[in-house]
C-alpha cells in the first residue's frame, strides 16, 4: 500500500487501508454466526500427528519489486515450517490490484489469501468475500492477542454494521506509521538544529523557519535547486489543527470549518507564499520522493517500508515527530495498514489461515519481516525490544512506535465503503495548490457536493 510520490498535502491514502470483513466464516455470508457448513478450525490440514496430504494454496498481493522479494523469502520460510503446503504467490502492480481482485471475485476465482485494505474491507464485508477467522484465532497458540497492536487488529474487525468492532476477518500485514524524515547532512551544512522526535516540541513555525534556511536557489532564477520540505501531509496539518474531514459517527463532512481550511492554507502556502516546497509544476518535473533520495530535499515523509531504499542513501537521515500546530500544540499523522484476508470459499481454510497468521503474527516471520525492512513488527514485545535496537536507521525509530501508540490515526477513507466524496476533494484540490482559490473559498464551494456524495454512497 505505498505511494512515495504524493503532491504536497494530498496524502490521503490512497492505498491502503483498513479492510474489515464479511461473510461470517462461510460462503453463505452470515456475518454473525457463520454457516453450519462452514469449514471449522482443525477440520483440514491441522492434525498434529501423521503425514499431512499435500496442499496448494494461492496468495495474491501487490507491491514494488523489493516487497515481492521480501515476500518470496517469507513464503519460503513458511513452506519450510509447513512442508505439506505449497504457496502459489502472485504479485501484481499496486495500481492494478483492485481491478484484478474485482475480476477474480466476479469469476469465483478468489485467491485463498489476499491483501485487503481501505474501503474494500467494508465492501468485502457486505459481499461475503472474507472468512470469519475468529474461531481459528481462538484456538491457535501462535500468539498472545495482548502482544499485538490493538490499533492494527481493530482495523480488521467487523460486527455486521461497522468496522472496528466484532470478530476478526483479517490480520494486519503491517501497521504503517507515516513519519517525518529529514536529511541530517543538509541540516548540518546549514547549521540548523534537527527536528524534535518528541511530539509537540517542534511546531509549524519551527518547521517553516528551518525550511527557509534549507531552501537554496543557487543561480537566482527563482527555481530552487534544493527545497526545505516536500509533500507535506494535509491530514497531518488538519488533524494537528483540530480539524476533521468527516465525523463518521454522524456522517457529517467538516471541510468547511476553520480548523480545516486554515490548515489547508498553511500547506498550500509552503509553496505559494513561502517558496520552501516544490509547487505542482516542480513536483511534476521531479517528485518529492526523488528529490529526497537524491539529496535535494531536506524534509519529507516515509513509512517503514521505505527503509531498505533509505539504507542505501549516501547521506545521513533520521525521523522526527510531525510538526505541531501552534494553535493546538498537537501533533498528528496517519497510521496506515494493509491486511491479510482468507477467502470465505477457500477449499483449504486451515492452511490459508496458517499462511496469513505466519505472515502477520509468527515470531519467525515477524523477525524476518522487520530485518528485511518491510514493517514495524506486529508483535509489541518485538517492536519495543529488538526492533528498536537495530543498527540501521532511523536512529530515533521510537518515533514509529509513538505514532502507533499516541498520535497516529487511520487514514481518512478507512471507514468509508464508497470514496467518491474524497475523490471529488482530491480531484479539485489543485485549485488551492495552484493558488486559483483560497482554501476557505474552495472548501465552502465543495463542502455540500462532498456531503451529497457521502450520503449517497455510505448511508
Amino acid at each position: 500500500m505505498k505511494s512515495k510520490s504524493k503532491f504536497a498535502g494530498m496524502l490521503v491514502l490512497l492505498l491502503m487501508f483498513a479492510l474489515s470483513a464479511c461473510s461470517g466464516g462461510g460462503p453463505s455470508g452470515d456475518s454473525s454466526t457463520g454457516s453450519p457448513s462452514s469449514p471449522q478450525p482443525g477440520q483440514e490440514g491441522s492434525g498434529e500427528t501423521g503425514k499431512k496430504a499435500p496442499v496448494t494454496i494461492e496468495f495474491m498481493g501487490h507491491g514494488n519489486p523489493n516487497e515481492k522479494k521480501i515476500f518470496e523469502k517469507l513464503i519460503a520460510s513458511f513452506e519450510d515450517k509447513y512442508p505439506h503446503v505449497t504457496v502459489k504467490y502472485t504479485s501484481v502492480p499496486p495500481g492494478e490490484y483492485s481491478q484484478k481482485m474485482t475480476t477474480l471475485i466476479s469469476s469465483g476465482k478468489v485467491p485463498d489469501v489476499f491483501y485487503v485494505g481501505g474501503p474494500e474491507f467494508y465492501r468485502f464485508a457486505e459481499a461475503g468475500t472474507l472468512l470469519n477467522i475468529q474461531s481459528y484465532l481462538d484456538q491457535t497458540t501462535l500468539f498472545n492477542p495482548d502482544n499485538v497492536w490493538k490499533e492494527a487488529l481493530d482495523r480488521y474487525r467487523f460486527d455486521g454494521s461497522k468496522v472496528g468492532a466484532g470478530d476478526l476477518y483479517g490480520l494486519p500485514k503491517d501497521v504503517g506509521p507515516w513519519a517525518f524524515v529529514y536529511n541530517k547532512d543538509l541540516f548540518d551544512e546549514a547549521g540548523v538544529p534537527y527536528p524534535s522526535a518528541t511530539a509537540g516540541e517542534w511546531t509549524w513555525e519551527d518547521m517553516l523557519e528551518a525550511a527557509q534556511k534549507l531552501t537554496v536557489d543557487r543561480n537566482g532564477d527563482g527555481k530552487p535547486e534544493q527545497y526545505g520540505v516536500g509533500a507535506y501531509a494535509l491530514e497531518s496539518a488538519v488533524w494537528a489543527n483540530g480539524g476533521e474531514y468527516i465525523d463518521y459517527e454522524t456522517g457529517t463532512v467538516k471541510v468547511n470549518e476553520p480548523e480545516f481550511y486554515e490548515a489547508m492554507q498553511f500547506v498550500a502556502d509552503l509553496s505559494l507564499k513561502h517558496k520552501v516546497s516544490p509547487n505542482q509544476e516542480a513536483e511534476q518535473a521531479m517528485n518529492a520522493y526523488t528529490r529526497f533520495v537524491d539529496g535535494s530535499l531536506a524534509m519529507f515523509a516515509m513509512g517503514p517500508w521505505d527503509q531498505p531504499a533509505f539504507w542505501e542513501l549516501p547521506f545521513e537521515w533520521d525521523i522526527a515527530a510531525w510538526p505541531a500546530s501552534p494553535n493546538t500544540g498537537q501533533t498528528a499523522t496517519w497510521l496506515g495498514s494493509m491486511g491479510f484476508a482468507v477467502s470465505a470459499k477457500s477449499k483449504h481454510p486451515q492452511e490459508a489461515f496458517d499462511l496469513a497468521a505466519f505472515l502477520s503474527l509468527d515470531e519467525q516471520g515477524q523477525r524476518e519481516n522487520y530485518q528485511l525492512g518491510q514493517a514495524v513488527p506486529n508483535l509489541i514485545d518485538m517492536a519495543e525490544g529488538e526492533f528498536l535496537q537495530m543498527e540501521q536507521g532511523p536512529k530515533t525509530r521510537q518515533v514509529f512506535l509513538d505514532i502507533i501508540e499516541d498520535y497516529g490515526r487511520p487514514d481518512v477513507i478507512a471507514f468509508s465503503k464508497d470514496t467518491q466524496w474524497m475523490d471529488l476533494f482530491n480531484q479539485n484540490a489543485s485549485k488551492v495548490w495552484n493558488g486559483d482559490m483560497s482554501a476557505k473559498d474552495f472548501t465552502a464551494e465543495i463542502h455540500q457536493q462532498m456531503q451529497d456524495l457521502y450520503d449517497k454512497g455510505n448511508k
